[in-house]
């Protein structure tokens, strides 16, 4: 998308794809914070209330990313090549969706208890996308190099995500064109709990005398 296509426009809209990934972060900041103070708001009411919850599983709790975890685990780093890599393919120099998508099914599949990229939870719902070498995740834009962390068995994670095939694809680019790489095991990892939007938005059926033009 060019900003020039938008040179006459006067609205007040962005521009161009930087500028609405930007204002789309900044607005997902903003409901962020208006959620943890609802959430804050009800604990404090459901104390005023004397309110009497079961406690919820701890292993409910883990799946859904609503607790933050530490343990020993496995650490992951992506980036891109350097400008004196020898193709002329950019495609070739940097580090793409799928190739940070293996790295996390590849630790699931291993037996992780809880993954995080770029510091961030990793839940059911997330999507993990790039545009060009910029990492789109909850609402907001990050840079490589991409840090993916799992918590879990280090011999059983390591092994999952050396075998993986889509990972051994990365590994061959970066034996040919320097991509950025390193596993490292680690004693103690600390893994932030999930704070993102929970709330699921979906398609339904248009009826027979919806106006849907």
């Amino acid at each position: 998308m060019s900003a020039t296509l938008f040179a006459g426009l006067d609205d007040g809209r962005p521009r161009d794809l930087r500028s609405l990934v930007r204002e789309e972060s900044e607005r997902l900041t903003e409901r962020n914070e208006a959620v943890a103070e609802l959430r804050a708001e009800v604990v404090t009411l459901e104390e005023s209330f004397d309110v009497v919850v079961d406690e919820p599983d701890p292993a409910v709790l883990l799946a859904v990313g609503q607790e933050p975890v530490r343990g020993g685990g496995i650490s992951v780093s992506l980036s891109d090549a350097p400008s004196t890599s020898s193709s002329d393919n950019l495609d070739d120099l940097v580090v793409h969706q799928q190739d940070l998508q293996s790295v996390i099914n590849a630790m699931w599949l291993g037996g992780a208890d809880a993954v995080s990229v770029q510091g961030q939870r990793i839940v059911a719902t997330s999507a993990v996308r790039c545009v060009g070498n910029v990492l789109l995740l909850h609402g907001r834009t990050y840079s490589p190099p991409y840090v993916i962390e799992a918590i879990g068995d280090p011999e059983s994670l390591v092994d999952a995500v050396e075998s993986d095939p889509g990972v051994q694809l990365y590994l061959r680019y970066v034996d040919a064109y320097g991509l950025g790489w390193s596993l490292a095991e680690e004693d103690e990892l600390d893994l932030p709990a999930y704070t993102g939007t929970r709330t699921l938005t979906y398609a339904t059926p248009v009826k027979e005398n919806d106006d849907y033009r």
